[in-house]
């Protein structure tokens, strides 16, 4: 299963650190080592089995107002392919645009 997350805690972060609660919502992510995580400019994309990613994009969601956000959107998007698995990787998605520069 793929699936790309963006939070957006109001506010984003501490007056020490502006992007505080975005961060712990990426280390909530990376907390389960079973999934490939890919964190980008405006979301991050995790890979793995269904159960895991569900898992993970709670534990995302959830950080960010644990850190101390007073509140949360969380954007996902979710693709799955379960008669092929494969169909649905973050290289088989990007591989051909990997390198190529616009």
């Amino acid at each position: 299963m793929l699936a790309e997350i963006q939070v957006l805690p109001t506010p984003s972060g501490t007056p020490t650190s502006g992007y505080a609660y975005i961060d712990q919502a990426i280390a909530g992510l990376a907390a389960d080592t079973g999934l490939r995580i890919e964190v980008g400019a405006l979301g991050t994309t995790i890979e793995g089995a269904p159960d895991e990613v569900w898992a993970a994009l709670r534990r995302a969601h959830d950080a960010t107002l644990i850190a101390g956000a007073d509140q949360v959107v969380t954007v996902i998007k979710v693709a799955e392919c379960p008669t092929d698995p494969s169909r649905m990787s973050i290289d088989e998605l990007t591989s051909a645009h990997r390198g190529s520069r616009a």
